[in-house]
């Protein structure tokens, strides 16, 4: 957005370092930064840092809006008036630990002072009312924040995993108890070796239009069939233009219903760029790529990641329609695990837009973007991403136009659409500024003595956790800000995570990992119908509001050379067994619900199985439910195994290791778009509780802990009738003597119904 746009309650920074009012800018020519780093273990640790705006509410009651610089060091945060690097000695306005208990959320957009940002909400997921907002300039920022509080969040499990570490533990208890005082912490870190740098500074913030172009994550791979989930489609290339691919799913134009089709080209720009410019909807931008919707107005900005717009065109070339045409849709937007972006567009009817006078309302073909960074050389400046443009056409009328009419179809809406992707191509390979490379670069500053104590917390009172720290009243804080650039260097970043799952690998026995189960125990026989629960097992496909286990092989999981060459195998069978299901309505969120007297792991028969892990996940809707899943293991756990290690382990081992991959069988393909078909950390994704006890492990999956799980699940819930959907259950293996990774366990749910849950007594 433009700086004046911001309005007087934000200052900006000159590039002399003096202040002013915010008012227009220039760029400062700084690169966009990336926000990954790695701890060696050594002492030297990275930052993680740039300029964000604060946001809140005084003690007054008046929003604030404030320009900070923020840093994060291995797991400490801190928010600084102006940057520490042109600043030496000077002190954080505020400072606090990444803890475990920390949840980072992307609300998306959000109109702050007339303009435009990207909101991320900080909450503490034991108590939410502990919590604080940072807001940046566009969705490619902050996804590079919300990779540095990730990999704070490791440096602070990798601290806690040392063996034989007590100079640097820290204390779980002080982490959880938010007010009071604070036991004191000796020295964190011996020297600050490794800087990394967000954004591009004050004044390249506030602009709307920034070269946003961070790098590929270090941990994405090539697969053929681009998710986790072997699918259906058979996609046949029957046209070009303009280098871009267009396609059929031959597969889906047999069922008589529509026929899905595909424009897919290549962006020389960064996932992050392509997803603000057909995101946007400033007229200048896109009329030079858009020749069907480039007229868009926003209605209605629903929450973050959903609005409603609308939108007029003059069909002048379609010779046929003599009147004006417009429209209106909803486009609802995430980005998932892997960093690609997706965004639905539907149809749609608002009241602040009824059909007018001189036009003729248009309802607009259902399409879905996809965008996805693709890796690029070593040797490229350039970012590279794929994008693909989805929609349904009628039946009649695609074959009409492919067999007979070709020429015809250049004068139709869904030729329109699905020439938005070659106009993006183009727009963006004729604007420089849009496709430099920024990527991710470390910065090897001189250390300060002032700085050094900063970043170690010396003989100091440990600080607040980090939404404690920011949470507070920033009214006193408004002041002058300064920044600068320095000199840059490209490196080859690592995942922390790996660190951890190294120290965890050595204390570990030398059993292999893979043997789960303990083979010198007789296995008891798992009878399912010993078992009960709210919902019925199915005894064929064609049965409804029912349950059944299917194999893995539906699953695509990383195979034993994964982590040399990314290759992935099919899933096999199940390790453990699943024996019930349970559908429960509930007034507010329901955990614990294995201690339950009424539970199946509470009956007699269940207190005999060895191990119950038992899935809970939470369903936000009038009124919540839950769908209760529970697998039983034949065998006692091996406690030295990656499943023993993560059943027995801390909350933060399993939030980094427990993974679902979800798969829509059968059901409408915008849904399936919805859902997608690629493995999500729900630990990292939505606030996970663990519940250890007797021969059990219960995960209580919190989905409305997350807007974008919550509106995602709204649409699933919208077609859930008419829906099967597959679910796999895995730990997700991060080192070589873990895999190949196995199916922990499966369940299909085949068109079950709502009103079919049953009231979960109190």
């Amino acid at each position: 957005m433009a700086s004046s746009e911001l309005g007087p309650h934000l200052k900006k920074v000159s590039s002399e370092g003096g202040s002013s009012e915010s008012g227009s800018s220039e760029s400062s020519g700084a690169d966009d930064r990336g926000s990954s780093g790695y701890s060696s273990g050594n002492g030297s640790v990275f930052e993680s840092s740039g300029w964000v705006y604060h946001l809140g509410v005084n003690s007054i009651g008046h929003e604030y809006c404030h320009l900070r610089f923020l840093c994060i060091r291995g797991k400490y945060v801190e928010m600084y008036k102006r940057d520490p690097l042109d600043k030496p000695g000077i002190k954080p306005i505020r400072r606090g630990v990444v803890g475990h208990t920390l949840m980072v959320e992307e609300l998306g957009r959000r109109k702050v002072n007339n303009g435009e940002l990207y909101v991320l909400r900080f909450y503490n997921r034991l108590d939410e009312t502990r919590k604080g907002e940072i807001a940046v300039a566009n969705a490619g920022e902050a996804r590079k924040w919300m990779e540095a509080f990730d990999h704070a969040k490791q440096e602070a499990d990798l601290e806690l995993s040392r063996a034989g570490s007590t100079r640097n533990k820290l204390n779980v208890e002080d982490e959880i108890n938010l007010e009071g005082h604070r036991p004191k912490v000796r020295r964190y870190a011996r020297g600050l070796k490794k800087f990394i740098k967000i954004g591009h500074g004050p004044e390249e913030l506030l602009r709307q239009t920034s070269s946003l172009n961070g790098s590929g994550r270090s941990d994405m791979f090539f697969d053929a069939d681009g998710g986790d989930v072997i699918e259906a489609h058979e996609w046949k290339c029957v046209r070009t233009i303009n280098g871009v691919r267009i396609f059929e799913d031959v597969a889906s134009s047999k069922n008589g219903k529509g026929v899905l089709v595909k424009a897919v080209g290549v962006v020389d720009a960064s996932a992050d760029t392509v997803f603000d410019v057909v995101l946007s909807t400033d007229r200048r931008q896109r009329y030079e790529w858009d020749t069907l919707t480039g007229d868009l107005e926003l209605v209605d900005p629903v929450t973050g990641h959903y609005d409603v717009v609308y939108g007029v065109f003059d069909p002048k070339y379609l010779t046929w329609w003599q009147s004006k045409r417009d429209f209106v849709f909803s486009r609802q937007w995430f980005r998932g695990q892997d960093g690609t972006y997706t965004i639905l567009q539907f149809p749609a009817v608002h009241k602040n837009r009824p059909p007018i006078s001189g036009y003729h309302r248009t309802k607009i073909n259902p399409s879905t973007w996809e965008i996805k960074n693709l890796n690029s050389s070593s040797s490229s400046k350039v970012a590279r991403c794929l994008v693909t443009q989805m929609l349904e056409i009628n039946t009649k009328g695609w074959f009409k136009w492919k067999n007979s009419f070709s020429p015809k179809f250049e004068k139709t809406i869904p030729f329109g659409l699905l020439s938005q992707v070659s106009g993006l191509k183009e727009y963006i390979g004729a604007n420089p500024a849009l496709t430099l490379e920024s990527a991710a670069t470390v910065i090897h500053s001189k250390i300060s003595d002032e700085t050094t104590s900063n970043g170690e917390f010396k003989d100091a009172e440990a600080p607040d956790e980090f939404y404690d720290a920011i949470a507070g009243d920033s009214e006193s804080d408004d002041s002058d800000d300064d920044t600068g650039a320095n000199e840059k260097r490209k490196i080859k970043l690592k995942n922390v995570s790996w660190a951890i799952a190294s120290l965890a690998l050595k204390r570990k026995s030398a059993l292999d990992a893979n043997k789960e189960l303990d083979s010198s125990v007789t296995p008891i026989n798992l009878d399912s119908f010993q078992f009960h629960g709210t919902m019925q097992q199915g005894k064929d496909g064609n049965d409804s509001n029912c349950w059944s286990s299917p194999s893995g092989t539906g699953f695509m999981i990383r195979g034993k050379t994964y982590l040399k060459d990314s290759t992935k195998v099919k899933g096999g069978e199940p390790l453990l067994k699943l024996i019930a299901v349970d559908w429960f309505k509930v007034e507010n969120t329901a955990d614990k619900i294995a201690l339950h007297p009424k539970c199946l792991v509470q009956s007699e028969a269940g207190k005999k199985i060895p191990f119950i892990l038992v899935i809970n996940l939470q369903v936000p809707a009038k009124p919540n439910y839950s769908l209760v899943l529970y697998y039983a293991a034949d065998r006692p756990v091996n406690k030295n195994s990656l499943l023993g290690r993560f059943v027995d382990g801390t909350d933060m081992f399993r939030d980094s290791r427990f993974k679902l991959i979800p798969s829509i069988v059968e059901g409408y393909w915008m849904v399936k778009r919805a859902v997608g078909t690629k493995a999500c950390l729900l630990g990292k994704a939505v606030t996970c509780k663990y519940v250890r006890q007797d021969n059990f492990l219960e995960i209580d999956v919190d989905i409305g802990s997350s807007s974008v799980a919550r509106s995602v699940i709204g649409l699933v819930l919208g077609y859930v009738t008419s829906l099967v959907v597959d679910l796999a259950i895995l730990i997700e293996a991060k080192e070589e003597a873990e895999l190949p990774e196995y199916i922990l366990g499966t369940v299909r749910l085949n068109r079950f119904r709502l009103d079919s849950a049953v009231n979960l007594e109190s």
